[in-house]
């Protein structure tokens, strides 16, 4: 088995990129706080005001799960923790997910209600330098000039999110990308109650609502089959890993073996394989074998923190190729 201490320093360019994520995750948790107070400044009885108010302050628990997370797994392993702390990515994953699942959830059963009981919203007027104006302006204004900046994060994030194998920073990015939805439709909702159409405001309510239940449930499924040693997937959740495949070909195309499979398992951020080879001859698993292809392991990602590789006589069942 190769130590984990072997694989213990980043690249230069993934720890390039970890630096450049902290620092957009902070600069994204300024941006909502200045977001949070002025939406909270004009936000009167809009009902999808509120909503969007509220998603605001829940878009901050991505960022903070992230930030922590990366502190975390920077810890060194121990007699108590011999794996490291990597897990604590899948950790904050899941924090991330609930709260948005369970959020939203409340606001589309807040918002129902509105609609049932037929509550009409009304939006006042205001007094701005001496003159009266209509309070949905200001809201529509705070809303368009909210929504242009988490676009732009979200996009940034999403490169790095990739190569960092960081779904946590993917969760986050791809809510921000998508956040002009919740300001267009709160801006719909606001100029339904001008419109005298009541139940527009509530109706934009549930869109966003919607929208932040879906966040939270795709990444608590994500992150509930991470935790509990699911297949690794791609950073978006959509494919196998490759590294799955390359770990396996790479042992299957060693001159002394016959057959080879692997498993891996996601810390979160980086990788763990359990490689399991049948040798043409026994005598050929000899241990300097064994530890040079850990060592090639190693080479082919930074992502690939421990390996195991053990001979065999015939592949556990476990692990067969489907």
């Amino acid at each position: 088995m190769a130590s984990p201490a072997d694989n213990e320093h980043l690249p230069d360019e993934i720890s390039r990129a970890v630096k450049k994520a902290v620092r957009l995750e902070w600069a994204t948790l300024g941006m909502l706080s200045v977001t949070v107070v002025l939406v909270f400044l004009v936000m009167g009885n809009s009902q999808a005001m509120k909503t969007a108010w509220i998603e605001d302050m829940l878009s901050m628990v991505p960022p903070i799960a992230f930030l922590i997370g990366v502190r975390v797994t920077r810890k060194p392993a121990n007699a108590k923790h011999p794996f490291g702390y990597h897990r604590a990515i899948g950790i904050a994953h899941l924090v991330a997910g609930t709260a948005l699942f369970v959020m939203g959830g409340y606001l589309i059963v807040d918002a129902l209600i509105k609609l049932i009981t037929v509550e009409h919203p009304t939006i006042g007027g205001i007094n701005l330098f001496g003159h009266t104006i209509w309070l949905g302006w200001l809201m529509i204004l705070v809303l368009l000039v909210t929504g242009i900046p988490p676009v732009i994060l979200g996009r940034m994030k999403l490169k790095l999110a990739e190569p960092l194998h960081n779904k946590v920073l993917y969760a986050d990015a791809d809510m921000n990308k998508a956040d002009w939805m919740t300001s267009f439709a709160a801006i719909v909702g606001i100029a339904g109650i001008g419109l005298g159409l009541w139940w527009a405001d509530a109706a934009a309510a549930i869109v966003i609502a919607t929208s932040i239940v879906k966040d939270g449930a795709t990444n608590l499924s994500a992150a509930v089959s991470g935790l509990m040693d699911g297949r690794p997937t791609t950073v978006d959740n959509k494919k196998p890993h490759p590294l799955i495949n390359d770990a396996q070909e790479f042992l299957q195309n060693l001159d002394w073996v016959r057959a080879a499979n692997v498993r891996l398992r996601d810390e979160g951020q980086v990788f763990q394989i359990e490689g399991f080879v049948i040798p043409t001859s026994l005598e050929l698993a000899t241990p300097e074998r064994l530890e040079a292809a850990e060592n090639a392991l190693f080479d082919q990602d930074w992502k690939i923190r421990d390996v195991v590789i053990a001979p065999v006589a015939h592949l556990p069942n476990v692990v067969e190729s489907e």
